[in-house]
């Protein structure tokens, strides 16, 4: 094991499902993932792997079929996930957000109704909240959700959701008429189940074909489209209207630590292959690690790695005892992210020519961390949710 990433006070049970982890990432992700990923393939085996060790269900409840785990193991295990291929872990968070707003917010019916089956991976998770004109400014919703008796009637047309053509239950925000004068008090979660695959995946439920991206590849990224889709108030997050928005940032908040778990995967993975290329080229009659030059970069990567996992780790610490963590997610998200694109981007560096081939791993990590960058919220979004909490609690009092 690397001394880096070291997370103190675990439990032997923790210890051995984290090591488990890593072992199924080194024997069945990194053999492949480049691969993959260049063939813009969905990992099949692995997400099967995955559903045969629990992890889909990792912190649902055991009453609900799952392991019970707290948000703490589920990001290290993310960040071992992320190591080998951050699409993968793509692939479990969105999953794990909507079962954790089931979780918190769902009705009893609701939980009984997807939860245990979330646990084994039989239905698969998305959430949407963008739109194609709104980006960070959620206010800007123009899906909308219109009551008519005993039914809701939606039309939406919502933009980057991962897991879009292989996920089976989407959790979608649309705009619902409370009467509020707050926006965010007008905006509902509604549970959409479709089918997998790419167009009509049921009846007014349409998910066009994949979005091409510059990295990420192998996880589905897509569209939704509702056209005059028709629900319930059985599947309303939680069975009243006017609560999405709270809804949705509750389970970004827990997003943003797995945000953060992944950079920190991903920086971990750039460091391993950045230190290990670099005692093993050559130049001017010596070892590339030996020059100081190279030496001082991997002190600064690997400084920057173990600086991001230790706030990640504080973070979801945070969250599992109960009180609300928005600005340690929120800077854990923004530093892990920042540092990760930073640390790929030196071990690109010391790689040197070979860095910008598609035989070595490193291209694929350069082309994947920008994603970091804007996933559950812009760096600027950090900082503002960051700033307005500082002046808050160091505000001058008079």
């Amino acid at each position: 094991m690397s001394r880096l990433q070291k997370t103190e006070g675990l439990t032997e049970e923790q210890t051995e499902l984290i090591s488990l982890v890593r072992q199924f990432v080194d024997e069945q992700i990194i053999p492949v993932a480049t691969e993959l990923e260049h063939a813009d393939e969905y990992p099949t085996q692995i997400v099967e792997s995955m559903k045969e060790m629990g992890i889909f269900g990792l912190m649902i409840p055991e009453e609900y079929g799952g392991l019970g785990e707290s948000l703490l193991t589920y990001a290290l295990c993310v960040e071992e996930i992320a190591r080998g291929w951050m699409s993968v872990s793509g692939i479990i968070n969105t999953h794990f957000i909507v079962a954790y707003m089931l979780l918190q917010h769902g009705t009893e019916e609701q939980k009984q109704k997807y939860l245990p089956r979330m646990a084994t991976g039989e239905v698969r998770g998305a959430f949407s909240m963008s739109e194609p004109g709104c980006g960070s400014d959620v206010s800007g919703i123009k899906s909308k959700a219109v009551k008519n008796g005993d039914e809701w009637t939606i039309n939406a047309q919502k933009m980057w959701l991962t897991n879009g053509g292989s996920s089976t239950l989407v959790a979608v925000l649309v705009k619902t008429d409370t009467g509020s004068d707050s926006v965010y008090k007008n905006m509902s979660t509604f549970l959409v189940e479709k089918e997998p695959g790419f167009g009509k995946v049921g009846e007014g439920v349409t998910i066009p074909g994949k979005i091409e991206k510059m990295g990420y590849k192998g996880v589905d990224t897509t569209e939704l489209v509702l056209e005059d889709y028709r629900t319930t108030d059985a599947e309303l997050l939680g069975g009243e209207p006017g609560k999405g928005f709270y809804q949705m940032m509750d389970g970004v908040e827990v997003g943003r630590v797995n945000v953060a778990a992944r950079a920190c995967g991903v920086s971990r993975r750039a460091f391993e292959l950045g230190i290990s290329y670099a005692q093993q080229r050559e130049t001017f009659g010596k070892k590339i690690a030996d020059h100081q030059a190279i030496m001082f970069r991997l002190a600064d990567m690997a400084t920057k790695v173990e600086a991001c996992h230790q706030m990640m780790v504080r973070a979801a610490r945070l969250k599992d005892s109960g009180k609300r963590n928005d600005v340690e997610a929120g800077m854990a998200k923004y530093l892990a992210a920042e540092y990760c694109a930073d640390v790929v981007e030196q071990s690109f560096r010391i790689h040197g020519g070979y860095g910008y081939s598609k035989e070595y791993e490193i291209e694929r990590l350069y082309r994947e961390a920008p994603m970091l960058l804007i996933g559950e919220g812009t760096a600027e979004i950090q900082k503002m949710i960051i700033g307005r909490a500082l002046l808050k609690d160091y505000k001058i009092r008079s």
